[in-house]
């Protein structure tokens, strides 16, 4: 239905926008930037990257630090140690080789004396074991010298650090190394019991009675209780071994993947159609079969992208999944299909993508973490990306001109939301100059040219609200609000005395040419809206205009300030916009907030750069407002400034703050701080939980920018070099050959590690050694989770 240009919802369920339970809807929704489709259109194709459908649903995105691409994300292998040293391990071999035939021959004076001690002193002569010594005695005394070499070598092993040495050439794979090494030195220490080069069997058989090992003439008998024995001799051999090769742990990982095998889950399923997420679970689990099989039927006939899963997704998630309405989600779904629940625009992608998007996680790739030692080892050659958790605590861009913000980081962001606000998960505006390249008309449902005759829609300087002290307080802000000393609360309440009066007459605000007038305190309008106002009755709003004309003239008086503010959109290029009756068709900022949609505001930034700095505070302020006091806060609002030069005011940068506690965010780029009022730098930076410096800034910037991210500990290594005075005469004469050898003097070094504070990057740092095409970024989340500045490639 086409009403002065505009499509109303169809119907109050709000089962067209993919939205749980939206409520009545109070702003009509404009209609889309180029014209409406016929019928839906077939997605254009499957997701970039020539991955299919079902593959782009079933990659794995497990969860990562903020900042991370998640999409096929594989966490880098723990970093590898420094090569321990071989010389230590070499010497304690061989001192340990050497104390093994040194042990084994009794060749250690005092050795063989705790021997002596504990068994019968007929064993032994003083040459040592008696020939006519039983067969035991040999046992004992073999066994006795391998267990010093047993000792000898664990203590060699710790001495020279062979465990380090192990775990470095096993890197990644320790378990498994571990568990050959254990296994292999099992069999080996099994071998040598059986060949009885380890004679522990002779131990065990020893004191048993010779009628047990026979069993009473039973062969069966005699064997079991052999083979009872031989059991106990392996298991003392193995147990230790296994303890230290930890074979319970590979144990339990069996058991693990067994149970796993046999109980499988609806996200373990494979068939041809796809496996995981291409099976849609979530709908299986709560028993809508059939809905899951239509849309797996249309993933792998290739009828969805990667806009219509995320849409669908979305719808589920946001309420349909309750009880009583599944099986109305359902029956949407099995009737149309992918169709179900398309965006008001019936736009299932955008014409053009220029970045990669993973819309199930809600991300966009904006480059890649270097791999630099200012990074931790493990964000090193991972993905950077923004999502709407990060969004949500608003981002500050810092850069000059030609740094790569609009077309590396506005653009991605943008068009990320815009893909979002397709599948009914947020709603965007984008404010830039006229000619800026942030999409194509098409992929925007709302595109206000100001300043352009061919707009086909008017931007409401009053933000679609009805409610006079509102429409003056955000029209003050905009108007007056970055003037230094000028308290907006009080323009504020100027203008108040003018709207309210107007509207009450005429029911609605006045439009430039009026508001101008009556700011300026001509007799005539005032004359004639005090006339109206009395015909009418209004006199509430009589005492109203009254106040307004007794003040005009005064020495305080913020009216003629106003009016000179008015007067820059009061030109002849934006004769017909800003309209207020009812052929004008304005764009309430209000429906922004309340509906997906996708809005472009073009500023005549080079014709009119004062108009087009009184519109983006304006609009800064309107979205401040009109997102603090919704009341459906499922769906995230983002503001992107392009160029926020001369648009932060003391009363928008409080607005900032308190975004992310009602689902909404701003994006705000900057050429250098210093377009910002001096006193508002510490208050925004406190503001914004995320920052990003472009190479090239100046090192003012940098400092204030260092200052916020704080610092770290670190640990600092001095070295300091010592010379050596001899006390010798041939010491001395040796020093004095050497130096004049190497015409240096003999010194020593000493080394004292500490743990000192410093800044995480230094104002020269962002300043100079962040290289083109680079930038420095820091991210906070709306829960709080956060990462440290970080060096970005952002062609990565």
């Amino acid at each position: 239905m086409d009403d002065d240009g505009r499509h109303r919802v169809r119907g109050a369920s709000g089962t067209e926008w993919g939205l749980a339970a939206p409520g009545p809807i109070r702003h009509p929704v404009p209609r889309p930037a180029g014209p409406p489709p016929t019928a839906p259109p077939r997605p254009v194709g499957p997701p970039p990257g020539g991955l299919t459908t079902a593959r782009w649903l079933n990659t794995s995105r497990p969860a990562a630090a903020p900042g991370t691409w998640r999409y096929a994300f594989v966490p880098r292998p723990p970093q590898k140690p420094p090569r321990p040293s071989l010389l230590a391990p070499l010497l304690t071999l061989v001192l340990w080789l050497v104390a093994w035939v040194l042990l084994v021959n009794f060749r250690i004076p005092y050795m063989g004396d705790l021997l002596r001690l504990v068994t019968p002193g007929e064993w032994w002569d003083l040459s040592g074991l008696r020939i006519s010594a039983p067969d035991i005695a040999y046992s004992l005394r073999t066994l006795y010298s391998q267990a010093f070499v047993i000792a000898a070598g664990l203590w060699a092993a710790r001495l020279g650090n062979w465990a380090g040495l192990f775990r470095y050439y096993a890197g990644t794979d320790l378990r498994l190394y571990r568990w050959l090494a254990s296994g292999f030195g099992a069999v080996l220490a099994l071998w040598l019991v059986a060949v009885e080069v380890v004679p522990l069997a002779d131990l065990f058989f020893a004191p048993m009675p010779s009628s047990w090992l026979q069993g009473g003439g039973n062969r069966n008998l005699a064997a079991l209780v052999a083979y009872t024995i031989y059991a106990l001799i392996a298991l003392v051999v193995v147990w230790p071994i296994a303890r230290a090769g930890r074979w319970h742990t590979a144990l339990r990982d069996v058991r693990e993947a067994r149970a796993a095998a046999e109980s499988p889950t609806p996200q373990a399923l494979s068939s041809e159609r796809g496996t995981g997420r291409a099976l849609w679970p979530e709908l299986r689990a709560a028993g809508q079969g059939t809905a899951a099989d239509v849309l797996t039927s249309a993933v792998r006939d290739e009828r969805m992208n990667d806009v219509d899963c995320a849409r669908l997704s979305r719808a589920w998630e946001s309420g349909w999944a309750h009880r009583d309405r599944s099986e109305e989600f359902s029956a949407e779904v099995v009737s149309r299909g992918p169709d179900a629940f398309l965006h008001p625009s019936g736009l299932r992608d955008l014409p053009l993508r220029a970045a990669r998007h993973d819309l199930l996680t809600g991300q966009v790739r904006v480059g890649a973490y270097v791999d630099d030692e200012r990074n931790p080892y493990d964000r090193r050659g991972t993905g950077t990306a923004l999502e709407p958790a990060v969004l949500g605590t608003s981002l500050l861009a810092v850069g000059p001109s030609g740094a790569g913000k609009t077309t590396r980081l506005v653009r991605p962001v943008v068009e990320t939301l815009a893909l979002q606000a397709l599948a009914g998960k947020t709603a965007v505006i984008a404010v830039c100059a006229a000619g800026t390249l942030l999409g194509a008309d098409d992929a925007f449902d709302v595109v206000v040219k100001i300043g352009d005759a061919s707009s086909a829609h008017d931007f409401d300087l009053y933000g679609g609200t009805n409610d006079p002290d509102e429409a003056a307080a955000v029209l003050a802000e905009g108007l007056v609000g970055d003037i230094p000393g000028l308290d907006s609360r009080r323009a504020a309440l100027v203008l108040g005395q003018l709207l309210g009066p107007y509207r009450a007459v005429h029911g609605c605000f006045p439009p430039v040419p009026d508001l101008r007038e009556l700011l300026a305190g001509t007799d005539s309008p005032l004359r004639e809206l005090r006339r109206a106002l009395e015909a009418g009755g209004h006199h509430a709003m009589l005492r109203e205009l009254d106040a307004r004309v007794r003040q005009t003239g005064s020495g305080g008086d913020l009216a003629p300030v106003l009016a000179d503010r008015v007067a820059l959109l009061d030109r002849p290029a934006f004769a017909g916009f800003f309209g207020t009756s009812g052929e004008a068709r304005p764009f309430p900022l209000r429906s922004l907030v309340q509906h997906p949609l996708r809005v472009r505001i073009d500023l005549p930034e080079r014709a009119h750069a004062g108009a087009s700095r009184v519109l983006a505070r304006l609009v800064l302020a309107q979205f401040n407002a009109v997102a603090a006091a919704r009341t459906d806060r499922s769906l995230f609002a983002c503001l992107v400034l392009d160029d926020a030069t001369y648009t932060l005011t003391a009363e928008t940068v409080r607005g900032v703050r308190h975004l992310r506690s009602v689902n909404a965010g701003a994006v705000l780029v900057l050429r250098t701080l210093d377009d910002v009022p001096e006193g508002l730098h510490s208050s925004l930076l406190g503001a914004v939980g995320n920052g990003m410096i472009f190479s090239g800034i100046t090192t003012w910037d940098g400092k204030r920018f260092a200052e916020a991210w704080g610092k770290e500990w670190v640990e600092v290594r001095d070295v300091a070099q010592h010379t050596v005075f001899a006390d010798q005469p041939l010491t001395r004469a040796l020093h004095a050959l050497r130096k004049l050898a190497t015409g240096r003097a003999v010194t020593t070094e000493a080394v004292t590690v500490r743990q000192v504070e410093r800044e995480r990057w230094t104002a020269s740092a962002l300043a100079y050694e962040v290289p083109a095409g680079h930038a420095v970024l820091s991210l906070t989340t709306v829960d709080g989770s956060h990462t440290p500045p970080l060096l970005v490639n952002l062609g990565g």
